[in-house]
């Protein structure tokens, strides 16, 4: 059985994304278990390889190298223009060269909205090429959410963009780990916007697809906590405008209605003690910080971010692009490496 295909989007050319890139594609336990293609600029990765002081040896894998130019990545580079021909013969980790920004020109860690116009074009082409079936997933690197709208692209992030994209009826955010999975009713707003966007239909929506995507993931019919919006989860109406009593929990009763195994409205400042961590396979959380917070406290480097309801396959790093470290050979690449796994075996 051929492996699983992936689009590795490269994020950011200023950020650490093109190096966690590189480090990925010499890592034994991604390529033996899928064939990544980075949709990104070969002219950028080559700079980075130079300025960080990768040795070719640190980033080659068995395809041939082309001449002997020591900046020249040893992988097959497949432009634009060939795209539509030579991905169905694909079987080994190549570069999908959109030529989206002069490599000559990025300066590592600023925003800049060539940066964020080049990283869209990624993700776009990466979409597309899921949609045709000529990959089977795609993991996405960080992206620079000031950088994209600098460059007239006015989306919140990854989630919004493959939700529009795909055409999706329905989405969420997930972040996953061994220690925690979150979900998100909702996700890149401000917290004075969230309890205008909580509806039943909207958080009964998001169990739904946490205990369809925990099913996929675990084997198993899941056991789902919901937290509340407010703190001590309203105080029985005390705190806040009573969305608990009218919202949440009637989403938990009409999950509990189709067999779902859901508690809640639990607080959100218990809800993620250890004993109830064990016992529970995903939290579902109302707006961003409160799922992030603990997730990222307990697994920073090895989280991945999926998003559930899409017609394709997407994950991705569960970190921003760091441009504090770019290009400096510092980057990790532990949560590509677990969103590249994940991808692998979702598609399997």
């Amino acid at each position: 059985m051929a492996l699983p295909r992936i689009a590795v989007t490269m994020g950011d050319p200023a950020g650490i994304g093109p190096e966690i890139c590189l480090r990925m594609l010499a890592e034994p336990s991604v390529i033996d278990r899928c064939v990544p293609v980075i949709f990104g600029d070969v002219g950028v990765l080559k700079r980075v390889a130079q300025t960080v002081g990768l040795p070719l040896e640190a980033v080659a894998h068995t395809s041939p190298t082309f001449g002997g130019d020591s900046a020249q990545l040893p992988y097959r580079t497949i432009r634009a223009d060939e795209w539509s021909s030579a991905w169905i013969s694909i079987n080994e980790p190549a570069i999908f060269d959109l030529r989206a920004i002069d490599a000559d020109a990025v300066q590592p860690g600023t925003v800049d909205q060539a940066s964020g116009l080049a990283s869209y074009r990624y993700i776009e082409a990466a979409i597309a090429a899921a949609l045709a079936g000529e990959v089977d997933a795609v993991c996405t690197g960080p992206i620079n959410k000031a950088a994209l709208n600098a460059a007239g692209v006015h989306y919140a992030g990854h989630t919004e963009i493959f939700t529009a994209r795909t055409a999706a009826d329905r989405a969420c955010m997930m972040l996953t780990c061994d220690e925690l999975t979150c979900s998100f009713v909702t996700t890149h707003v401000g917290y004075r916007d969230v309890p205008g966007l909580l509806n039943v239909e909207r958080v009964r929506e998001v169990i739904e697809l946490s205990h369809d995507a925990m099913m996929r993931l675990r084997g198993w019919p899941p056991s789902l906590i919901v937290c509340g919006l407010n703190p001590h989860a309203g105080e029985n109406g005390l705190f806040g405008n009573q969305e608990e009593e009218r919202i949440i929990l009637p989403a938990i009763k009409a999950a509990r209605q189709q067999g779902i195994n859901v508690e809640g409205p639990l607080p959100p400042d218990t809800a993620f003690l250890p004993a109830r961590r064990r016992d529970t396979d995903c939290f579902v959380c109302m707006y961003h910080d409160q799922g992030h917070i603990p997730l990222k406290a307990l697994a920073f480097d090895v989280a991945v971010n999926i998003t559930l309801g899409l017609p394709i396959i997407r994950t991705s790093v569960d970190h921003g692009t760091a441009l504090d470290i770019a290009w400096q050979g510092k980057a990790k690449m532990t949560s590509l490496i677990e969103a590249m796994s994940l991808a692998a075996r979702l598609a399997s």
